[in-house]
């Protein structure tokens, strides 16, 4: 049996934006919703994104990459990336999500954080407790010193 994925829609994911901007701080409004609207539409389609994971690290990557908002993008494909986990039942490791995620989307922003990295990130998150050793030592390759100051930008950063 096949499990339905649950989705939203591109009007609940501006909300939350605005939400964000509004508690948060930033410079409100929207800089190309079409491309928010078509990863939307995308995440949606099981031939390019086969699996919840796939899609989800989809969600994030293009809110966080293509900019569809004039600030708040890392901040929003975080949240959004928790509703989608929310949504569809993954209520157990949301709490370390946002904990964990609030630096990487920063690093993904960065390019420090690959697609593919992406995907086993969040793998993790649904599939174990904690990173598996590679993958912390893959992440401390990419983005270097964990403790350094600069690299704990944090989600509030504009």
């Amino acid at each position: 049996m096949e499990i339905e994925i649950l989705y939203f829609d591109t009007k609940h994911a501006i909300e939350v934006h605005d939400w964000i901007i509004e508690n948060s701080g930033g410079l409100a409004g929207n800089k190309d919703i079409g491309l928010l609207d078509s990863a939307l539409q995308h995440i949606q389609n099981d031939l390019y994104y086969p699996s919840f994971l796939e899609k989800l690290k989809h969600l994030i990557y293009a809110v966080n990459k293509f900019h569809p908002f004039n600030d708040g993008n890392k901040r929003s494909s975080l949240v959004l990336g928790a509703y989608f986990l929310e949504l569809n039942g993954y209520d157990y490791c949301i709490k370390r999500y946002i904990l964990e995620m609030e630096n990487i989307v920063v690093w993904l922003a960065d390019g420090k954080i690959s697609d593919d990295m992406l995907l086993e990130i969040l793998r993790s998150f649904i599939e174990e407790e904690e990173f598996p050793e590679w993958l912390k030592v893959q992440i401390m390759e990419n983005v270097g010193d964990l403790n350094d100051k600069e690299e704990k930008v944090g989600m509030y950063e504009h």
